[in-house]
């Protein structure tokens, strides 16, 4: 089992833009991990910037079409000066097979900032 990681953001906190930002997120991890099957996937950890509170992100995935009975929980990231704002980040535990170095981890819009090691590897993949 490994845990992919994977963070975005959105520009307002509105409860549309924070369920297609998520979507969005959680099925990029999907793709770049080639997780076909969501029977492979055990669990979803997410948290969100004490900012947005318009939404819960877990919705856009209990939405995803095999995904329902997916075990997805919400939380309130720290309140961090300085760190990201109108941040959703994302911890997808799943059964693959693959060496720590060739997780795919994805970080879009403002949250590349997180972790350009990994955005930059992404990048260049």
């Amino acid at each position: 089992m490994r845990a992919i990681r994977g963070a975005t953001t959105v520009k307002e906190n509105q409860a549309e833009e924070i369920y297609a930002a998520t979507d969005e997120l959680f099925r990029q991890i999907l793709r770049e991990n080639e997780l076909t099957d969501p029977e492979r996937l055990v669990s979803v950890i997410i948290t969100a910037t004490p900012d947005l509170n318009a939404a819960f992100p877990a919705r856009a995935i209990r939405e995803c079409e095999g995904f329902q009975l997916l075990p997805v929980m919400g939380m309130v990231e720290t309140d961090v000066p300085g760190a990201p704002a109108k941040c959703i980040r994302l911890m997808v535990h799943a059964q693959i097979e693959r060496q720590l170095a060739d997780v795919k981890h994805v970080y879009l819009n403002d949250a590349a900032k997180l972790r350009p090691d990994l955005a930059r590897k992404r990048d260049e993949a």
